[in-house]
């Protein structure tokens, strides 16, 4: 799997990047340490799979590089690392197309652990942030390829496209989506998802 790690904090970086090696085979991963950098580097590899991203760069502040990533490289997850994990924080990000949020202070095996479930296609979230779900119907197939588009912030009408399936068709499948999920916004499908481990990445 192809990885970007957008950070400027060169200890940070090393650990992160040194621990990410040891832990998971078959793991290439890039580096940049800011947003025009990042951005060069997505133009360079489109088949990246993976962009684990600061929220405070020399370049960009807060929620403006998450939103210029997921416009420059809509198909790939985005993961927010930041040291600021209060709640809004974490909710802002799901809402601008985050599809999970690693907290900076976490220890190294939670850190270990948070990156598994990215790498695998899951969603992570600060526990915090998660309530003991009850537990959901089954999704169909079609339902979790609904689920993976709307976690990653796209539209009614790229979900159309991306899927081949009318506008009337995906809100059917929403509807049934939600309703399984005991839902009524796609933030709250997304830490629903992460509360049932549900498997969303490509």
């Amino acid at each position: 799997m192809k990885t970007l790690l957008i950070d400027d904090h060169a200890l940070f970086c090393e650990g992160l990047m040194l621990l990410m090696a040891q832990a998971f085979e078959h793991l290439c991963c890039l580096q940049a340490g800011s947003l025009a950098e990042a951005l060069a580097l997505c133009a360079q590899h489109p088949d990246l799979e993976l962009i684990l991203l600061d929220l405070g760069l020399p370049d960009s502040q807060g929620l403006h590089s998450l939103q210029r990533l997921r416009e420059a490289m809509p198909g790939t997850a985005l993961v927010v690392l930041s040291a600021d994990d209060a709640a809004q924080t974490v909710l802002d990000c799901l809402d601008a197309g985050a599809q999970g949020f690693i907290p900076k202070t976490a220890r190294p095996a939670l850190m270990r652990e948070a990156l598994g479930q990215v790498l695998a296609g899951r969603i992570y979230l600060p526990q915090a942030l998660l309530s003991q779900p009850a537990p959901a119907a089954e999704l169909s197939e079609r339902q979790l390829e609904v689920l993976r588009l709307l976690v990653a912030g796209h539209s009614n009408k790229h979900i159309c496209r991306e899927l081949d399936l009318s506008e009337s068709t995906v809100k059917t499948h929403l509807a049934a989506l939600f309703r399984k999920l005991e839902v009524n916004t796609r933030t709250q499908a997304v830490i629903k998802a992460a509360a049932l481990g549900l498997r969303v990445g490509r």
